[in-house]
């Protein structure tokens, strides 16, 4: 008995398991596009979102659950996602603003905004709304006459935790 009990315990395999643990979490940053834009046509060589040149400026909206937890980083069109084909550079300029805000101290957003290349970057210290506005201006070649069909950019909004 001793000996198939030794024998036993020389042969005896180790028991383990792996228990699963999940956990889901709400999104703190919610980032909605409040209006789209469009792109004026002002003179031949330049496309502009600018309401003065007959474009629309597209409108997000950043809606922040906890304060001073964020940024808003929004990185203005720097080419086309889809155009007619171009056989000369185009230069881009862009902008971002804050238009409208849920919560008075939101406003102080655009003097402490930075912008980094083409990517505007703001602190979202308090918790609410903010709608931002980009402006979107393409100007093709040395002045050339941009060919005829239809022109897609994007606009880049992304909520980054800090």
């Amino acid at each position: 008995m001793k000996y198939f009990t030794i024998i036993l315990t020389l042969f005896a395999l180790p028991v383990s398991a792996n228990v699963e643990i999940t956990g889901n979490v709400a999104a703190k940053c919610i980032i909605q596009t409040t209006k789209s834009g469009a792109y004026g046509n002002p003179i031949a060589s330049k496309l502009s979102t600018t309401p003065a040149d007959g474009g629309v400026l597209p409108i997000i909206r950043y809606d922040v659950s906890i304060a001073d937890s964020y940024t808003a980083n929004i990185t203005h069109p720097t080419a086309f996602s889809s155009s007619p084909s171009l056989s000369d550079t185009v230069a881009w300029t862009g902008s971002t603003s804050v238009t409208q805000t849920s919560v008075s101290g939101m406003s102080a957003y655009e003097a402490a905004k930075t912008v980094v290349g083409s990517t505007t970057i703001f602190d979202l210290t308090l918790a609410g709304s903010t709608w931002f506005s980009t402006a979107s201006s393409a100007t093709y070649g040395s002045a050339k006459p941009l060919p005829g069909g239809t022109y897609t950019s994007v606009v880049q909004a992304s909520c980054i935790a800090k």
